[in-house]
């Protein structure tokens, strides 16, 4: 039997890489011939540039930024194509998994270390940018990054800003005179499967706000914020608007990149499966096992296990999903995958779940492989 297993990261628990390495140690106990392709995947978050540059086999750059907090954090962005093309992950450098869950509040944090990310990727001359925009821990219009690469955000008084949530009220003008003059002889791309506008009920604030930390309160004040950023865009004759699908991505950071730095949006997903070479293993594959922590509505309206679902029934390989929990409408998921399980075995909260989640994914593994042998011998 040949398997491609594709997971995204079991997140705060397993990378991808090393949930692939738990499906093929439960596979091959089952089935000791099994030829197994391990595919680790990302989608625009964290493990984006992990997944590409690994699979591209490419090197890893370190870089000292400031983190969302203002803080110095390590982050890392991979150079592939001999060096022609750098590959970023925003959650490197600006992430929610970089902050303590009592440090969550959207305004104060900064997405200038990716700016800065962005700069250290320039300096080694590098004339493409892919930049995974997902896992922010930022509401901050962008302006933080901006400010990293030269753009000058202004108060009513001609003075700075600031770089944080808080200070997109104080946002009165938009200045690009200074921007690194790199960044107009460069190809970039954005990778996210967010198509959220800026501004209002489905917007960044409002739709990724408490995920953040944000307090009702918070959202509103955000969301005035980002409409006072836009307004400045406007009266700069950067943009005619704000409503662009993916605009609300990574706190309005999507919205940033498209007026400012003529970014060009990808689904996350499908270029991450490009780099990777998914595309190249399901030809001969018998099956493909997909998984994530958590599975709800949203995985089957287009995150990156269903996703791999949907390309791989294009080819004619059914999936399988071994998620760490299922929850939602059981009829959407198995319209979305062939065989959808949750690995969990009766633990008691998400803690027991997370310190069981390898042996529970080894287990599921073999079981999945198990139940096709049985499927095989009974008689029609």
């Amino acid at each position: 039997m040949k398997i491609v297993a594709a997971p995204d990261s079991f997140k705060g628990n397993m990378s991808a890489p090393e949930v692939c390495a738990v499906i093929e140690e439960g596979i091959l106990r089952a089935d000791k011939t099994a030829v197994i392709a391990k595919v680790p995947l990302a989608d625009g978050g964290e493990g984006t540039a992990r997944a590409v540059t690994e699979a591209a086999g490419g090197r890893f750059i370190n870089a000292v930024v400031t983190g969302p907090l203002g803080k110095p954090v390590n982050a890392v962005f991979g150079l592939i194509n001999s060096g022609r093309t750098a590959v970023l992950d925003m959650a490197s450098a600006s992430g929610i998994e970089l902050l303590r869950r009592s440090e969550l509040n959207p305004l104060n944090t900064t997405s200038r270390g990716t700016g800065e990310l962005i700069k250290a990727a320039l300096d080694t001359g590098a004339d493409e940018l892919i930049i995974g925009i997902g896992g922010s821990a930022t509401n901050d219009g962008g302006i933080g990054l901006l400010d990293a690469l030269g753009f000058k955000i202004l108060d009513k008084n001609n003075r700075p800003a600031g770089i944080t949530g808080a200070a997109l009220a104080r946002v009165a003008a938009f200045d690009p005179a200074g921007a690194d003059i790199r960044l107009g002889k460069v190809k970039i791309t954005a990778a996210c499967d967010v198509t959220n506008p800026l501004l209002g009920e489905h917007g960044a604030s409002a739709v990724f706000g408490p995920q953040k930390g944000a307090s009702p309160e918070m959202v509103k004040e955000l969301d005035a914020g980002l409409a006072n950023l836009a307004d400045a865009w406007i009266r700069a004759g950067l943009a005619k608007d704000v409503v662009q699908p993916g605009d609300g991505a990574a706190g309005g950071v999507g919205a940033a990149l498209r007026i400012c730095l003529n970014v060009k949006m990808e689904s996350g997903a499908m270029l991450v499966m490009k780099h990777a070479g998914f595309f190249n293993y399901i030809k001969n594959a018998d099956l493909v096992i997909t998984g994530e922590g958590q599975t709800d509505g949203q995985t089957a309206g287009g995150k990156l296990c269903s996703v791999v679902a949907r390309e791989s029934r294009k080819a004619g390989v059914p999936v399988a999903l071994l998620s760490g929990a299922l929850s939602g409408d059981a009829g959407i998921l198995l319209s979305a995958f062939d065989y959808a399980v949750s690995i969990a075995c009766g633990q008691i909260g998400l803690k027991a779940m997370i310190g069981d989640s390898r042996r529970d994914l080894l287990l599921a593994a073999e079981n999945l492989i198990r139940a096709i042998q049985i499927g095989s011998k009974i008689k029609r």
